[in-house]
């Protein structure tokens, strides 16, 4: 018998005179089948579309259909699907576990699939490492189409393929071209996800996909993850002016780019202003769910309700923000010797930062510890590190294949917001770190 069905019934909105007849969409999802209670002989006699969505292999690597159920989906139900969804696991199975590792494999597959018999394949890379960005492949028979958008980052990935699927039907059901409602449902999707990203419901390694948008306000923020600090983004008012963008603006742009955290230290603007911008920001950040800290300013943290706070050693003492802000902020606290960093445990903060690693103009009077200094904090810190002080492109793998295993990434300031293009420079560093990561592991 059938898994999961869902059918929806149009009234057709377009007429019959334009040579479509009223429809009915289904959509399958594939699992735990007896082939032998599936009428296909109904299913091509009526004027049925089929979405089909192979749920063979869950985004956590779960099978749920064997090999013995290939045969007969090949052999049917794929060449009566107007549309069928796989991801890249499903899609590697369909094809006899040929390996997809880029997206000219992703194309190639797309095409076999469509010469089985479905009138369009959508093969779903969300799991492509590959690629930085989350990119799906649609090919209808004649072209190639390629939706991209920026990876977000996330364990609440419950039945985002079935939700795709879903709603492609459910467009199709509306009178929408495949390709159309292809494009709703890719942008339905990746809204969802992006605000479901840091809700937090049960102990488990995958959580729900909030369709809804009603869940977040009813649930606790994610806790601090140490992997976010792996591209720390740092702003920087004065470079933001000098090439004529906002705070907001830049902080976007840092996100899509692949910042995984978000410092804003803005030293020479009034209170009001800097408030107004880290809700602002804020507002940016909840979106994609990557934390926001406000650099020294306590006052502002408390009243944009940011994330937490980063302070140095001359700021207010770390257990006394701590004291202010409860349990639940982030706190982390500028460390250059192991005495520092001791101290930073006991007062209760999250992580430290520790540099300048190499010498920087972004910081007055700031002295630099190198990549040895660095290594000495690490060692002797409870807490998770971030490396900060004059890091970039040319530097970052080194200060990664340290071969410490709490240093868990970089923060940077010039290298992301004193260039042209935010996003681009944001994309080619991220690139750089995960390279670096995989020489050190």
């Amino acid at each position: 018998m059938l898994h999961a069905s869902i059918n929806w019934h149009s009234e057709n909105p377009l007429s019959e005179s334009e040579g479509i007849p009223r429809t009915r969409y289904i959509i399958f999802l594939f699992c735990f089948w007896n082939f032998d209670d599936v009428n296909y002989a109904a299913i091509k006699c009526s004027k049925t579309a089929l979405v089909v969505d192979p749920v063979m292999v869950s985004t956590s690597g779960h099978t749920l259909a064997g090999p013995s159920i290939l045969d007969s989906f090949r052999e049917e139900l794929l060449r009566m699907a107007d549309i069928v969804t796989p991801n890249l696991k499903e899609t590697s199975a369909l094809l006899g576990g040929v390996p997809l590792l880029t997206i000219s494999d992703m194309r190639s597959a797309a095409k076999a699939i469509h010469d089985i018999g479905p009138r369009n394949v959508l093969v779903k890379g969300g799991d492509l490492h590959a690629s930085l960005d989350a990119v799906d492949v649609f090919y209808d028979g004649n072209d190639f189409y390629e939706f991209r958008s920026s990876r977000i980052m996330t364990p609440n990935t419950h039945e985002t393929g079935c939700t795709l699927a879903t709603t492609v039907a459910a467009e199709l059901a509306k009178g929408s071209q495949m390709l159309s409602a292809v494009k709703v449902a890719k942008r339905y999707v990746e809204a969802a996800l992006s605000y479901s990203k840091n809700i937090v419901i049960g102990g488990g390694r995958q959580g729900p996909m909030d369709h809804l948008l009603k869940l977040k306000g009813n649930v606790q923020r994610r806790p601090f993850d140490p992997c976010d600090l792996f591209l720390y983004a740092v702003t920087d008012s004065r470079m933001n002016k000098k090439w004529g963008r906002s705070i907001v603006d830049a902080v976007k742009a840092a996100i899509e780019g692949g910042a995984s955290i978000i410092q804003l230290r803005e030293k020479e603007v009034e209170t009001s202003d800097f408030l107004e911008a880290a809700k602002a920001c804020l507002k940016i950040c909840r979106v994609h769910g990557v934390p926001l800290l406000i650099n020294d300013r306590i006052d502002v943290a408390l009243a944009s309700d940011a994330d937490g706070v980063h302070i140095g050693q001359s700021d207010m003492p770390a257990h006394v923000a701590r004291a202010l802000l409860g349990p639940e902020k982030i706190i982390g606290v500028s460390c250059k010797t192991p005495e520092q960093a001791q101290q930073a445990w006991i007062d209760g903060a999250d992580y430290i930062g520790s540099g300048g690693v190499y010498p920087t103009n972004t910081k007055e009077n700031n002295k630099t510890i190198g990549l040895d200094g660095l290594k000495t904090v690490c060692l002797s810190s409870k807490l998770p590190v971030v490396a900060i002080g004059g890091i970039g492109m040319s530097n970052a793998q080194a200060v990664m294949e340290l071969g410490v295993p709490n240093l868990k990434g970089v923060a940077v300031v010039s290298a992301l917001f004193d260039r042209e293009c935010v996003l681009t420079e944001t994309r080619k560093l991220l690139e750089v770190l995960k390279e670096s990561t995989k020489v050190a592991n």
